[in-house]
């Protein structure tokens, strides 16, 4: 048996050597990211302006959610400082069309409720507030003159800027505190400034907070109950009362205030709960957030054009490069893999601008506002989720046709 000659052996190795260095070799991922990265190196300003579209449309949608999202916060924080258990009694309408009134005995009859806890009312009077005598009669700036409680501060939740309110030692005398929509109208802040009410001079002692359960006392200058009394003509009757109940017993206390304050005109007597105008707000809010989302959505729709107006660029003067991969070897899939994961890193960049930009954003807002700072981790996830996904498909179809390209037509241009 003659053996096989030693060339022959080696001829066989290196047939098979050779068709082994034809397989095209596997990109790795760090790979991918590397030649996409290199792309985008080359083109700075370009990258630049496509990355802040999408950066844009993030930073919108990231911002709308976040200040919707620390205005929520803020409205809880509040109704959790204030409390939901006020309710608010008033006149309602007759049934001749006309304005009602409650009895002079309201408050004691409410007060009597075994639930409720504090029971405080203003009174409204015919007098007018001027900051001299020489002002023209009419010409009140929207701003009531109402009797209050010494209870009243409290039962509301309201609170002093400052001065001091309405007690047992100022209440019979003509002293005043005026709201805070109140004081800004006429310019007044410091306690013992002389204010002209119902012909006579009275001293401003207090300034109010805005008042958020309670918004209708901001515009109105606030005098003791025996004061008003004797110096304005008031009739003692109240027009608004302030009920403090049990949290459990909120219902039960609301079915029967109107036949309580009236007992035999219960049907023209209004109960509301203020916390409920805060809830009502925050759901008008959230409606004008679901709008300015889809505002920031088409954003960010225009943004993932121009990135996908930039890497279809990109291919038709890369093309030179994109036939030299192909005659080195590279395949259509390890082409079009380079260029969507260019893409996908350009979105990338931009999504993380943008996330850090609306978060920002909503810090600043929420830091001018004194609100605490939300941003919802689905917001942020969302946002980033979308701009991976703008990348994928605005790279698709110019990575598609990068693949296609012949090695013979990209490595001539045509």
């Amino acid at each position: 048996m003659i053996p096989a000659p030693r060339g022959g052996r080696r001829g066989g190795r290196g047939a098979r050597n050779a068709g082994a260095a034809l397989r095209p070799a596997r990109l790795r991922p760090a790979d991918v990211v590397r030649l996409g990265g290199t792309g985008l190196r080359t083109r700075p300003l370009r990258v630049f302006l496509s990355a802040l579209g999408i950066a844009i449309g993030v930073a919108a949608m990231i911002a709308v959610v976040g200040i919707s999202g620390s205005g929520r916060a803020e409205v809880d924080r509040r109704l959790d400082a204030l409390g939901t258990n006020l309710l608010r009694v008033a006149p309602g309408a007759a049934l001749d069309g006309g304005r009602t009134r409650l009895p002079a005995e309201a408050v004691r009859m409410i007060d009597r409720v075994p639930p409720v806890r504090e029971v405080a009312a203003t009174g409204a009077t015919d007098a007018h507030v001027y900051r001299n005598e020489r002002i023209a009669v009419g010409r009140t700036g929207s701003l009531a003159v109402l009797a209050a409680d010494d209870g009243l501060l409290p039962a509301v939740g309201g609170r002093l800027h400052r001065g001091r309110w309405l007690d047992a030692a100022t209440e019979r005398y003509p002293a005043v505190v005026l709201g805070a929509t109140a004081a800004r109208r006429l310019d007044v802040y410091a306690p013992g400034t002389r204010l002209w009410i119902g012909g006579r001079w009275f001293s401003l002692i207090g300034v109010l907070d805005p008042v958020a359960l309670a918004p209708e006392l901001d515009g109105a200058a606030l005098v003791g109950w025996p004061a008003a009394r004797t110096h304005l003509r008031f009739d003692g009757r109240p027009s608004t009362v302030y009920v403090r109940t049990d949290d459990s017993a909120v219902a039960a206390v609301r079915a029967v205030l109107p036949a309580t304050a009236d007992p035999e005109k219960p049907s023209e007597v209004q109960v509301s709960r203020p916390s409920d105008a805060l809830a009502a707000r925050e759901a008008t809010e959230s409606a004008l957030t679901g709008l300015l989302l889809g505002l920031g959505g088409v954003a960010l729709l225009v943004g993932g054009v121009g990135v996908g107006n930039t890497m279809v660029i990109s291919v038709l003067e890369r093309r030179p490069e994109i036939g030299l991969r192909r005659a080195l070897g590279a395949t259509k899939g390890q082409i079009r893999t380079q260029f969507v994961a260019e893409s996908l890193l350009l979105s990338a960049l931009g999504g993380l601008g943008g996330t850090f930009l609306g978060t920002l954003i909503t810090a600043a807002y929420a830091l001018t506002r004194g609100w605490p700072t939300v941003v919802p981790l689905w917001a942020t996830a969302a946002g980033l989720a979308a701009t991976l996904a703008i990348g994928v498909l605005a790279g698709l179809y110019p990575a598609v046709r990068a693949g296609r390209l012949p090695p013979t037509v990209a490595l001539a241009g045509t």
